[in-house]
Order: C-alpha cells, then sequence, then structure tokens
C-alpha cells in the first residue's frame, strides 16, 4: 500500500511513517518544516531497510501541482500538516490560520477528485472552555473572543472538521476525523510550547520549571505508538468513517504535580516557578482549565484503550532527551 502522510516530519508524523515502513508499506511525506524536522525522519532515511519505500518531498501542501501528483499516487491520506502549538499559534496568526484552513481544503479537493480515503488529525481544542469531564465527541463548543487569538487554533481545526464532514456527506468521500489530546512521547520538542518536553528539558539542566498560571489547570497525556495504532486501525475499519473520534488518554494530573513528578523521575535539582499567563504568552491568551477525553466511542469501534501508563511513557521520554 502507499501512504500518503502531510506533515510527516513532524512528531506524529514520523512515528506513522516508521510503523507503515515497518510494515512493509511505501510511505510518501510531504512537510514544509515549519514545525517538523528532518532529524525526525534521519534514522528512516538512512535505513537501508527503508531505501526504495520512503518519498520525500520538502514542500507546502498548498502547492497544488506537487499534491495533486502525491495524492494520485498514493492509496490512502493521513493529513496530519498544521500549524501546530500554543506558542506558534500566538507567534503565526495569519499563517497559521491559512495553513489550517486552505491547507486542509486542498487535501480534501484532492481526496475527492482522486477518491482516497482520508483521515484528518484534529484536535482536543476544538472543545474550547469546557470544565467538564469526560469530553464527548457530540458536546457543544465553548469558546473565548476573536480578541483572544489562543482560540484562533481551535476554531480553524473545527472548521477542517466541518469541510471534511460536508465532503462526506455531499459527495461521499471516506473521510474520519480524529481529535487527538496531548500526544506525547520520543522527537517531540518543547519549542513550541509543548509541555512535557519543555519541563523534562529544564529538569535535565536544573533550571526552574516554568509553569505558567497556577498550575491547577490539568491533561492527561498518550503515548505517541498508542497515537499511532489507533491511527492505523481506524483507517482499516469501515464503521469509522464519517465519524469524529477521540483519541487520548484517560489520567487526569495538573501541570503542578506533572512539574514535580519530572523533577522526583529526572533526580533534578530543579525548582518551580509560576509564570503569569499573560507573561508568557502576552493579551491574546487564554488557557482550557481542563481538558479530559471520553473515549468510549473509539473502544466500542476498534477496542482501543492506551497501552502505555503514565509513568512509563515519562521515563521513555527522560531516557530519549538524556540520550539526544
Amino acid at each position: 500500500m502507499r501512504v500518503l502522510i502531510t506533515g510527516g516530519a513532524g512528531f506524529i508524523g514520523s512515528h506513522l511513517a516508521e510503523a507503515y515502513l515497518e510494515r512493509g508499506d511505501e510511505v510518501y511525506i510531504i512537510d514544509d518544516l515549519s514545525t517538523g524536522s528532518l532529524y525526525n525522519i534521519k534514522e528512516l532515511k538512512e535505513n537501508e531497510r527503508f531505501k526504495n519505500k520512503l518519498f520525500i518531498h520538502i514542500d507546502t501542501i498548498l502547492n497544488h501541482n506537487t499534491m495533486l501528483e502525491l495524492t494520485g499516487t498514493c492509496d490512502i491520506v493521513f493529513h496530519l500538516a498544521a500549524a501546530v502549538g500554543v506558542q506558534y499559534i500566538l507567534n503565526n496568526p495569519l499563517e497559521s490560520i491559512k495553513t489550517n484552513i486552505q491547507g486542509t481544503e486542498k487535501v480534501l479537493e484532492l481526496c475527492d477528485k482522486f477518491k482516497k480515503k482520508v483521515l484528518i488529525a484534529s484536535t482536543s481544542e476544538v472543545y474550547g472552555k469546557h470544565l467538564h469531564a469526560p469530553l464527548v465527541e457530540t458536546d457543544n463548543i465553548i469558546y473565548g473572543p476573536s480578541s483572544k487569538f489562543r482560540w484562533s487554533y481551535a476554531a480553524t481545526k473545527l472548521m477542517d472538521e466541518f469541510t471534511a464532514l460536508a465532503y462526506y456527506r455531499t459527495t461521499g468521500l471516506e473521510v474520519i476525523i480524529t481529535r487527538l489530546f496531548n500526544t506525547v512521547g520520543p522527537k517531540q520538542t518543547g519549542a513550541y510550547g509543548m509541555v512535557i518536553p519543555r519541563f523534562v528539558s529544564q529538569a535535565l539542566k536544573n533550571e526552574p520549571l516554568t509553569v505558567y498560571g497556577d498550575g491547577n489547570q490539568t491533561r492527561t497525556f498518550t503515548y505517541v505508538k498508542d497515537v499511532v495504532e489507533a491511527l492505523m486501525t481506524l483507517v482499516e475499519t469501515n464503521g469509522a468513517v464519517g465519524e469524529v473520534f477521540n483519541v487520548g488518554g484517560t489520567e487526569e494530573i495538573s501541570i503542578i504535580d506533572l512539574a514535580k513528578r519530572i523533577i522526583k523521575e529526572t533526580g533534578s535539582k530543579s525548582t518551580i516557578k509560576l509564570i503569569p499567563y499573560d507573561e508568557a504568552f502576552g493579551k491574546d491568551f487564554e488557557d482550557m482549565q481542563r481538558r479530559v477525553p471520553g473515549t468510549e466511542k473509539i473502544n466500542k469501534l476498534i477496542g482501543f484503550e492506551p497501552k502505555t501508563d503514565f509513568d512509563t511513557m515519562l521515563r521513555k521520554i527522560i531516557r530519549y532527551m538524556k540520550k539526544k
């Protein structure tokens, strides 16, 4: 099988590419390296077993001719390319909106032209400011005002979902939408605001762990290989077409407790430093205080349950970052 992964040099995309290559499939990657990195796919490029199985295009998904050729060549498409990370979104608001909305429109247009099944990677951000848990796929959406650019990312990803479902209902295009909740693992960088690699990096340097706000906001985390397995299973499951699925873990932890756990696991001499949101991100930021996924829908369809518990994934990330 030939698999196209947009954003394939990114954190999740590179792990997905590796899984398909290990299975013996051909993998085509397109990435503009705005947040992805050639380092993420370096080992794949250098692996002799994958020599004639991996094809890398450094380009934007807005390039019609390149995407036309790639979509026509491949059997299935994973659309992971997007502007990611709170810090990146706030620093590049216009580019982020264009990438997320116009990029997804291009992918869906060409998938429809060639009738190729496509999985759209959405995000837990689309739920907005809910405080209850768990969040389920049929929940209403609650956003802050448009003056708070933090919500632009959530709004663009929700628009991606609407567009994908419109194609499914109008033309019959086989689409699957996954809302990913804080995926973590090796190769993830803290450069764009990702909390665990940022904390681990600070702890390994014995620097203060910078916790934004009061640290009482809570999250769940899911190991990247568990997420990749879920994505691969969903695209092979007929009942997934035309549906939206949460993909995430269920072990809820506050950010301040996360910082304490990382200090303990690394044996660091670091302290914890609280930084107000407006100092860290400026006036355009609001936070989601709680984000816990309901996974009953995906569990019922494909039996998905995260296999990697929180302590195990944390130790894997720390080992990787120490080695790196």
